[in-house]
């Protein structure tokens, strides 16, 4: 799996929304690997905005079915700067957004950010992931 994995990062390597990395859990990452209660090697976990506790990865270990997961799941693709490759909903929310006050951004981002954690179907929780980066890229 290390030559697909290193092949990930290498393809998200520039990337401003996904952060490929790894821990050696044997080594210095020993006490990190413990707080996240991984038990097995190798053991990939997932974060999505606002999520610390991070989630498992359960798809399969070569490069294809990594970066399928990765484009369908983790990456953004809309640019608040260049909202080229936005969605015509996501370009809606961003003048929406732009037109509130920094304090009302903040409001939605605490908000959206306590909706995180509640069940929901999938393509809501993606919403909810498209508006926070949202929000968090026009004040960063």
């Amino acid at each position: 799996m290390k030559p697909a994995w290193d092949q990930l990062g290498d393809e998200y390597a520039a990337s401003s929304s996904v952060v490929i990395a790894d821990v050696d859990c044997t080594a210095s990452g020993e006490e990190l690997c413990e707080s996240f209660e991984i038990r097995g090697y190798p053991t990939i976990k997932y974060f999505l905005d606002g999520d610390s506790k991070g989630q498992d990865y359960q798809g399969g270990r070569d490069f294809d079915s990594l970066k399928t997961f990765v484009e369908e799941n983790l990456e953004v693709k809309c640019d608040v700067r260049n909202p080229t490759e936005c969605s015509e909903k996501e370009k809606s929310y961003i003048e929406k957004m732009k037109a509130k006050s920094k304090d009302d951004r903040v409001k939605q981002i605490i908000r959206l950010e306590g909706m995180a954690g509640e069940s929901m179907k999938a393509d809501l929780k993606t919403w909810l992931r498209q508006r926070l980066h949202i929000l968090r890229s026009l004040d960063g």
